[in-house]
C-alpha cells in the first residue's frame, strides 16, 4: 500500500481569524454551536484584535462579529474613498502669453520639451515660460466602486509580533500561517528535524499573483511614475513562491524539495497535489503545504473590477433595492453579481501514515487524490470550461474507490468553489448536479465558504479544506447564509443548496470534495477523507504494537499542542521568525 498523506496540523488567518484548533472555522458557524465553544472563538478573535485587555461583555463581542468575514473595507491598508492616482491636466497659455512657473533645478526634466524656455533665477531655482499646451499629471483621489472585501480580523496587525519592517503583507501573513500550522501539530520541530533526512522535507507554498502592495512588485513598478525610487527588496519580495522562500529560510531552516505550483484560484490544489505525490513515492515523509494571499490592493481591486468579476456597490444596491448589505456582498449559487476579493494566509502539515503512527499525531485526516485537469480551446481566457467535469469525476470516483459507493451517496459533502458570480452559479451547479445525479446521489450537501471569507485567489482551495476540517471537528456543515434560495438559473435536482446550517453529526461525514477552478482553464478537485476513516485505514495497515503504542504517544502530542494554543490565546505565543539563525 502507498504512503498515506495524513493532515497532522494546520493553521494560519483569514477573515474569521486564527485557523488552528478550529478557532476560523467556529467563526462561521458561532450561532450554531455550544457557548463554551463559541466564547473561546471570540476570545481567540479578541486576542488578535487587540480587545483581549476589555470585559468579554456584549459590547465586545459585537466589536469581534462585526470586525471579522466579509464586511464593508476599512481603511487600516488604505482609504477606499481616498486612492490617490495621477489625473493627466492639459494646460494651455491664455490670450498669447507664455505659461509661467518656477522650480527647483533638480526638478527639471530630462529632456527639456522644446517649446519650454528656462530662465534662471539663482543656483537653485529655475523660471520655466511654456508657449505652447504641456500636460500635467495632478495628484488626485477617488472612490473605490468595490467597497467589500473579507478583510483579516480588525485591528490584526500579521507583522506585529516579529521584525518584519520592509515585509509584504502577504510575506507577514506567510510567517503568522505557517508558524501557526507548525506549532499546532504539538511536536517540536527540532524533534521533527531529528525523524526525518533533510531531503526528505518539502515545502510548497506561494501566491497566485506574486506580493502587488507598495513593499513588493506594486511599489517597484510604480516607483518611478510616482517619483519614488524602487527598493533593493521590493523586487525579490515580490516572487510568487516567496511564501515557500520564508519558511524554508525563517522557519525551518530546511535544505528539502521547495517550490509552488501556480494554477490561478486553484493553486493551493496544485500544491497540496506535489506535496501528496511527494509523500505517497516516498520522497518526502513531511510536507508544509499552503499559500497566502494578500490582494486587497486598490489596483488589484480595480483590475478584477475592469472585468466585472466583483460585487460593486452599484450592483449589490441593484440586487437589494438601493441598500447596501456588505457583509452579503457575496452570494454563492443565489441572486448574486460578482466575488468578493479576500486575504488569507493557509496551511497544512502532512506526515506519511507511518511517521504520523510513530509520533503519535494527531489525525485531522488525509489527502487520498488531487486530480488537475485543463479546459481546452477557450474564447475568453478567464471562462470556465469542460475540465472541471472531469476533475469532479475523478475525485469522486476515488472517493467511491476508498470509502465504498454508499458512503459516497450518504455521508459526503462538497465544498464547492462558489464565486458568488452569476457565469460560476450556473456553471459550477451544472457539472455539481450532474456528477451527483451520475454518482447516484440524491442530495448533495454543497458548502460555500466564500459566503463567509470571500475569495483568497491561491488560498482559496485552502480555506475551503481547512473549513471541512472544522466540519468534522464539530459535525455541522455552514449554510450558504448570504443567500435566501438558489438562483432560478442554479441547477440544483441533486444538490442541497441553502442558508442554514447543517448539523449531521461529527462521524455521520467520511469523505468531502474540494472543487477549485481557476481562470485560463485551471481546475482541480481533492478527496479528502475524514479523520475517523483515516483512523480506521491506519488502525488496519499498522497493526500489532505500534498501533497499540499510539494511543499514549497521541495523547502527548495533543496535550503539548493545546498548551500552544492556550499560549495564543494569552498572548505569549510569537510567531517563528529565526533570521540569520546559525548561519
Amino acid at each position: 500500500m502507498a504512503n498515506l498523506p495524513v493532515i497532522v496540523g494546520f493553521g494560519g488567518i483569514n477573515a474569521a481569524g486564527r485557523s488552528s484548533f478550529h478557532h476560523g472555522y467556529r467563526r462561521l458557524v458561532i450561532d450554531a454551536i455550544a457557548k463554551e465553544k463559541a466564547d473561546l472563538t471570540v476570545k481567540s478573535l479578541t486576542r488578535l484584535m487587540g480587545l483581549a485587555d476589555q470585559p468579554l461583555n456584549d459590547q465586545v463581542r459585537q466589536a469581534v462579529l462585526d470586525g471579522t468575514l466579509v464586511r464593508q473595507l476599512e481603511e487600516n491598508i488604505f482609504d477606499p474613498n481616498n486612492i490617490a492616482f495621477n489625473a493627466r491636466l492639459a494646460i494651455e497659455p491664455c490670450g498669447g502669453d507664455a505659461l509661467c512657473f518656477e522650480l527647483p533645478v533638480k526638478n527639471l526634466p530630462e529632456p527639456i520639451p522644446e517649446h519650454w524656455r528656462i530662465e534662471t533665477l539663482d543656483d537653485k531655482r529655475l523660471r520655466v515660460h511654456v508657449s505652447a499646451s504641456q500636460d500635467f499629471f495632478l495628484p488626485s483621489h477617488r472612490k473605490l466602486k468595490v467597497q467589500s472585501a473579507g478583510q483579516l480580523p480588525s485591528g490584526f496587525d500579521p507583522g506585529a509580533d516579529y521584525p518584519s519592517h520592509n515585509h509584504p503583507r502577504g510575506l507577514q501573513m506567510t510567517v503568522f500561517g505557517a508558524s501557526d500550522a507548525l506549532a499546532s501539530v504539538g511536536i517540536d520541530w527540532a524533534e521533527l528535524s531529528q525523524k526525518v533526512a533533510a531531503d526528505q522535507i518539502s515545502v510548497y507554498a506561494g501566491s497566485g499573483m506574486s506580493q502587488l502592495d507598495a513593499q513588493s512588485n506594486g511599489g517597484m513598478l510604480s516607483a518611478r511614475f510616482n517619483d519614488r525610487r524602487v527598493s533593493a527588496k521590493q523586487c525579490p519580495f515580490g516572487f510568487a513562491e516567496m511564501p515557500a522562500d520564508f519558511i524554508n529560510a525563517y522557519i525551518l531552516g530546511s535544505l528539502g524539495t521547495t517550490g509552488t505550483s501556480m494554477g490561478a484560484c486553484a493553486s493551493f490544489l496544485y500544491n497540496l497535489r506535489q506535496a501528496m505525490t511527494d509523500i505517497q513515492n516516498g520522497r518526502s515523509r513531511i510536507a508544509i503545504v499552503g499559500n497566502s494571499e494578500a490582494p486587497i490592493v486598490p489596483e488589484i481591486i480595480e483590475g478584477y473590477a475592469a472585468m466585472s468579476a466583483l460585487a460593486s456597490d452599484k450592483d449589490l444596491a441593484r440586487l437589494d433595492g438601493g441598500k447596501i448589505d456588505y457583509r452579503r456582498a457575496c452570494r454563492p449559487f443565489g441572486d448574486n453579481c460578482g466575488f468578493t476579493l479576500a486575504e488569507s494566509a493557509q496551511f497544512i502539515v502532512l506526515f506519511d501514515d507511518s511517521l504520523a503512527v510513530e509520533l503519535g499525531a494527531t489525525i485531522h485526516g488525509a489527502v487520498s487524490d488531487v486530480f488537475i485537469n485543463a479546459d481546452g480551446y477557450k474564447k475568453s481566457i478567464s471562462a470556465p470550461g469542460v475540465g472541471n467535469y472531469l476533475t469532479i469525476a475523478k475525485a469522486m470516483a476515488g472517493a467511491r474507490g476508498l470509502v465504498g459507493e454508499s458512503a459516497l451517496r450518504h455521508r459526503s459533502f462538497i465544498q464547492a468553489h462558489g464565486t458568488g458570480t452569476p457565469q460560476n452559479r450556473v456553471t459550477e451547479s451544472a457539472i455539481l448536479d450532474q456528477a451527483a445525479k451520475v454518482f447516484g446521489i440524491d442530495s448533495w450537501p454543497v458548502v460555500a465558504v466564500k459566503s463567509y471569507l470571500g475569495h483568497s485567489i491561491a488560498a482559496a482551495g485552502a480555506d475551503q479544506l481547512i473549513t471541512a476540517l472544522g466540519v468534522w471537528s464539530e459535525g455541522i456543515l455552514p449554510g450558504i447564509n448570504t443567500i435566501d434560495k438558489p438562483a432560478d438559473d442554479v441547477a440544483c435536482e441533486h444538490l442541497q443548496i441553502g442558508p442554514e446550517h447543517q448539523s449531521l453529526g461529527k462521524e455521520n461525514l467520511d469523505v468531502a470534495i474540494i472543487n477549485a477552478k481557476g481562470f485560463g482553464g485551471n481546475n482541480a478537485s481533492a478527496t479528502v477523507l475524514a479523520p475517523h476513516i483515516t483512523t480506521k485505514i491506519l488502525a488496519s495497515k499498522h497493526k500489532g504494537k505500534r498501533w497499540s503504542q499510539y494511543g499514549a504517544k497521541a495523547e502527548v502530542v495533543s496535550q503539548q499542542a493545546q498548551a500552544y494554543d492556550q499560549a495564543m490565546l494569552n498572548g505569549t505565543a510569537k510567531p517563528i521568525y529565526r533570521f540569520d539563525h546559525n548561519v
